[in-house]
């Protein structure tokens, strides 16, 4: 499994990790199988929040970790209603409680509330000063949000932003993906397939991606994925219901593609107008 540095939080992570939006609505012994199957893969970048079936997510994540705590990167949410200084700290500990263990390794703002941002970074920071997160970054922010947190928190200090982006929606590479480039914050995808949106078999982007994919005994999923993971500062955090599926998208952890097959891809899947607001789920 290809690792990349993961921007400001000194630590080198998967390229692919683990998404775990709504596994809490899958069969639990299967999913605990398909996330334990994924590290086993390398996909040791594990990503959650308190916001995921109402803290379930987590549980299920704690689970499926037990007794291999230092083989992850552990990354949860706190979410804007409860990221007041005090409210952030209480989220933390009851987040670590579910998934027992003593650290994040890196904890994020899930997106932008009312709270201003010098409560949560101050938490934040408190946390990080007791060993609780090794790191932390932020989650669906746009450039202006990003101005704002870097004027707050300083250079050096924001690990990451997780935003949406895959093949159909690639809005953040007009300004966000080059603000995070430009800081040395990692770019985390989340929703990669797209949340119902993957194409099509038998459609002519389907297509594109399958020709590609059997050039290398791959699958579309397959090359969609190393595609959003193109560049050094990219990570993606596709979710996985059984093993199978943490095996497939574990295969794109190391998978190559030339100029040519990127730049099929880059045409069958245009950037796309400028947004009015940053697109996300």
């Amino acid at each position: 499994m290809e690792m990349h540095p993961f921007g400001n939080a000194g630590r080198e992570v998967p390229v692919i990790g683990q998404g775990t939006w709504y596994i809490d609505n899958e069969d639990r012994e299967t999913v605990i199988a398909a996330l334990r199957r994924g590290i086993d893969l390398g996909m040791t970048h594990l990503d959650t929040a308190e916001m995921y079936g109402s803290g379930a997510a987590e549980e299920i994540v704690g689970e499926a970790i037990a007794g291999r705590r230092d083989e992850v990167f552990l990354v949860s949410k706190v979410l804007p209603d409860h990221a007041s200084r005090e409210g952030t700290l209480e989220a933390c500990r009851e987040s670590l409680e579910r998934l027992g263990t003593d650290r994040l390794d890196c904890y994020l703002l899930h997106w932008r509330g009312s709270y201003p941002l010098e409560e949560t970074f101050a938490a934040f920071e408190q946390l990080r000063e007791e060993g609780s997160i090794l790191s932390w970054g932020v989650s669906n922010f746009d450039v202006p949000d990003l101005e704002d947190a870097l004027q707050v928190a300083g250079p050096g200090r924001i690990a990451c932003n997780q935003v949406l982006y895959n093949l159909q929606e690639r809005a953040i590479e007009h300004a966000v993906l080059p603000w995070c480039e430009k800081h040395r914050v990692a770019v985390v995808a989340y929703s990669p397939f797209g949340h119902g949106q993957f194409p099509r078999p038998g459609t002519p982007k389907w297509r594109v991606l399958k020709e590609i994919a059997d050039h290398h005994h791959a699958t579309p999923r397959q090359v969609a994925l190393r595609f959003l993971v193109r560049r050094p500062s990219l990570f993606a955090i596709p979710k996985a219901s059984t093993p199978d599926h943490a095996a497939e998208n574990a295969g794109a952890g190391d998978l190559q593609l030339t100029k040519h097959e990127l730049g099929r891809i880059d045409e069958t899947f245009p950037v796309g107008p400028v947004p009015q607001a940053l697109p996300m789920l």
